[in-house]
């Protein structure tokens, strides 16, 4: 079983929404159909834009709690060293 961290935005360079999961693709759903976090909702953060795999829910959690602390500019870089066109990602994960 795999653990995803993962960063949502509303659109490029919108607001971010950082997660963890071990089903990416539902969590992605349930964002996107209002049963995810009330900010996800309230901000309309619902576009995948990143996300990193890991063996364990405790690297994953731990990895989750330092992306959030990161500031806005070290976000967007990594985000755009991947996915420089802020391509929304959940279309990849159902292929």
């Amino acid at each position: 079983m795999a653990f995803y961290v993962y960063l949502l935005a509303s659109r490029k360079h919108g607001t971010f929404y950082t997660g963890v999961t071990n089903d990416l693709a539902l969590r992605i759903h349930e964002h996107r159909e209002g049963q995810g976090s009330a900010f996800t909702r309230r901000y309309h953060v619902f576009r995948l834009v990143y996300y990193e795999t890991y063996p364990t829910p405790e690297e994953a959690i731990r990895r989750e709690k330092r992306l959030k602390r990161w500031p806005r500019d070290w976000k967007i870089r990594t985000i755009e060293a991947s996915n420089s066109e802020w391509r929304d990602l959940y279309e990849e994960l159902n292929r």
